[in-house]
């Protein structure tokens, strides 16, 4: 197929090790049609060895190892007009000087929210059967409990500290079960909390009555390390915390401390600080910790969704249509 004459020209700047599977034969094939292939995908070293390669870019496509789109970055792209990540996050390539030039940039934070939230929707439901509790007391005692007394999903309560794009995704998910939701988020407004059907409450009064809480929350200088031991000893017997956000939300020695104290309590940690965690760290050796590697995010197969949605926004960009994951710049501070 023929790419019109007005085509963008397009440059694909990644790491090499998860390009293939965010950037699948089929998605690159999509994207050539669309645009103009500014020579073949580099990564971020090669494009600082040389930086002519980006003169006469128009769409910068990227994802993992994506470059820092700053002052010097972008006089070296004097065309570029849009930026199209398949990844979450675009906090860490975002400068002042990028958003000056009100170039818009698209995330796909919706496509990565969804593994997320299928991760999070299967703990949520062990974590209601209490089954990693009743799992490690199994294997201590070498006895099957009688009758285990657990809340299960009927008429439980489930807590989530953020609305975001996962945090809706997860309220979706349980909305099939006939369970009560709880959120906290300070930015979420009441009708926002309505079309979630969930139920807004202060975060002590969340940790305080779920059975489950699940963390969702982005990583800002007021919300690092505020799940502490206050909250932690405030859970009801038996509970789980979800980490699927960010490690540091955790203040991870007194969540040491007071799972140490309450073997009761179970923490699923899919994220630490640092990761993975120092080598001495209790988490690896507390029975009631269960960490895991970033098993929640896209891998594999899962990443090509990621892909595909900066091939559909590209599709759109080049009808001059408007772009559906473009970041506000407003709210960007605000975002994970």
């Amino acid at each position: 197929m023929n790419e019109p004459a007005t085509a963008p020209t397009a440059l694909l700047v990644m790491e090499e090790e998860r390009r293939a599977d965010v950037y699948p034969p089929e998605v690159l094939a999509g994207i050539g049609r669309l645009a103009h292939w500014q020579g073949p995908p580099r990564t971020r070293q090669q494009i600082d060895a040389d930086p002519e390669a980006l003169r006469d870019v128009d769409i910068l496509l990227t994802g993992w190892g994506a470059p820092v789109l700053d002052t010097a970055f972008l006089s070296r792209a004097p065309r570029l007009r849009a930026v199209l990540v398949a990844a979450g996050s675009v906090r860490h390539l975002t400068t002042p000087a990028f958003w000056e030039r009100g170039i818009p940039i698209v995330s796909a934070a919706s496509a990565n929210a969804v593994p997320v939230a299928e991760f999070t929707l299967a703990q949520v439901l062990l974590g209601l059967k209490q089954a990693h509790r009743i799992a490690r007391e199994v294997a201590s005692s070498r006895r099957f409990p009688h009758n285990p007394d657990v809340p299960g999903a009927y008429r439980s309560r489930v807590g989530l500290l953020g609305l975001g794009h996962i945090g809706r995704l997860v309220a979706a998910h349980l909305s099939r079960f006939d369970v009560e939701v709880l959120a906290t988020d300070p930015v979420a407004s009441p009708e926002a909390a309505r079309q979630a059907g969930v139920r807004l409450v202060p975060v002590e009064e969340l940790f305080a009555t779920c059975h489950v809480v699940s963390l969702h929350a982005p990583l800002l200088p007021e919300t690092r390390g505020t799940i502490g031991a206050r909250l932690l000893d405030s859970m009801r017997p038996g509970a789980t915390l979800i980490n699927t956000a960010r490690g540091a939300l955790v203040d991870e020695p007194a969540a040491a401390r007071t799972l140490l104290a309450r073997p009761d309590l179970t923490a699923v940690l899919d994220v630490t600080h640092p990761e993975p965690p120092a080598h001495d760290s209790p988490l690896f050796t507390l029975p009631n910790v269960v960490l895991t590697p970033h098993l929640g995010g896209a891998l594999g197969a899962e990443r090509r969704r990621l892909g595909q949605l900066v091939l559909d926004e590209l599709h759109r960009f080049t009808q001059d249509r408007p772009l559906r994951h473009a970041i506000d710049p407003a709210h960007a501070a605000s975002l994970a």
